[in-house]
């Protein structure tokens, strides 16, 4: 029979059929089942490699007669030309199921062998938190235009070194996906990074270090500030991670693990007196971490803005912008000018470089433990002085007759 919209409607199951299919004679494997309830579908039939496949195409309620031909006309013709619609709709529904969030789940348990923790606590917030508007998408539908929209979306929010560490994360997550046979291209090799200065020279003078330090005020933050400011650290050394158990008052020290470096190597910090006074003070509340909760302090970009506005507020002209790291720029260079050695001020730093690199790292295995805890004092007594505006005592020297 040759199927219309009237024959349709007249059509009914045999008696004690649950199930049948009424194929039109014009087009051959294009026909309608019916079941058992009263539910109808279109259907397209056809033979490959010498099995039966089917594809459904809609109800009569939603699809017309006319338009339900239309579409098996064009898979018949697609079969013709050596396709498999139905194998290939099968796969979109696969596809349509590995969504960026999905595939996540597999992918960070394997990311997670492969990094320090640190640094896998950073991926895994850019892909899971600030890649939030992909992850119902599938992994093959997100395209360069996505992704710069997201990265635009970052630096205007965080600044463009934060975009180009998300970019970093974004790149190896679809590399991934690639080695797995799950996309061809990685989109994100095709999209630019963020413009950003090649380096930073910022040194703050005196008077910047006086400003920052007086509007600090009482808190989290100002503590932490603090400590960079007399130690040289890094901020994810002693605000975002810095726990208890690192901590040594007895004998005036931070024991950093190998985890929690960027040379992956244990590092030792020194604590001058008014440093060792401030971890004293924090309250322990029976948490694993010094500062905030969890995972330890965050919140820092509001902090740092905070800080920016009551400066600003204290004086007649704000100061040049500045970002955290210049403390520890500051402190190399100052150190420097008190005449602390260089060796003595890298092995401060934590670095491994220039003497303590390639073979002379191999041997030279000094922490200048003593020489370090020399230079940290006299580095407090310096920063005492700037903050408060007093002058050293001066010294009488007397001279011979």
């Amino acid at each position: 029979m040759r199927l219309t919209t009237a024959i349709i409607k007249a059509l009914a199951l045999p008696a004690g059929v649950r199930e049948k299919t009424f194929f039109d004679d014009n087009l051959g494997g294009f026909g309608l089942r019916l079941r058992e309830g009263g539910a109808a579908r279109y259907v397209v039939q056809y033979d490959l490699g010498g099995k039966t496949k089917r594809i459904t195409l809609g109800t009569p309620t939603m699809l017309e007669l006319g338009a339900a031909r239309a579409k098996a006309r064009d898979i018949l013709a697609s079969v013709r030309l050596g396709g498999d619609p139905a194998a290939e709709k099968r796969q979109a529904h696969e596809r349509a199921g590995e969504t960026f969030g999905a595939l996540l789940t597999h992918y960070l348990p394997w990311k997670r062998t492969q990094l320090r923790a640190r640094s896998f606590d950073e991926t895994e917030r850019h892909l899971v938190k600030y890649a939030r508007p992909l992850h119902a998408r599938p992994v093959t539908a997100i395209d360069r235009r996505a992704l710069a929209l997201l990265m635009s979306a970052i630096t205007a929010r965080s600044g463009p070194v934060a975009a180009n560490c998300m970019h970093a994360s974004l790149s190896g997550y679809f590399t991934w996906l690639i080695r797995e046979g799950l996309i061809d291209v990685n989109p994100a090799a095709y999209v630019n990074k963020a413009p950003q200065n090649r380096g930073r020279d910022r040194v703050l003078s005196p008077d910047e270090l006086r400003a920052i330090w007086n509007a600090l005020g009482d808190s989290d933050y100002a503590d932490i500030v603090r400590l960079l400011i007399y130690t040289g650290a890094r901020k994810s050394e002693l605000g975002a991670g810095l726990r208890w158990d690192e901590i040594d008052l007895e004998n005036a020290e931070i024991n950093l693990p190998a985890a929690r470096t960027k040379n992956d190597k244990p590092h030792v910090i020194p604590l001058s007196a008014p440093a060792l006074a401030i971890l004293k003070a924090r309250p322990r509340n029976g948490r694993d971490f010094v500062f905030g909760r969890g995972r330890g302090f965050s919140g820092w970009n509001l902090a740092k803005k905070a800080l920016d506005a009551r400066i600003a507020a204290r004086m007649l002209r704000p100061i040049t912008p500045w970002v955290l790291h210049d403390l520890r720029r500051t402190f190399s260079t100052r150190l420097h000018e008190l005449g602390v050695p260089p060796h003595v001020v890298e092995a401060a730093l934590g670095h491994v470089s220039g003497f303590k690199s390639g073979v002379a790292g191999t041997y030279n295995k000094a922490e200048y433990l003593d020489e370090r805890r020399r230079a940290l004092k006299k580095w407090a007594t310096f920063v005492d002085e700037t903050v408060t505006g007093k002058q050293p005592a001066a010294k009488v020297v007397r001279l011979r007759k």
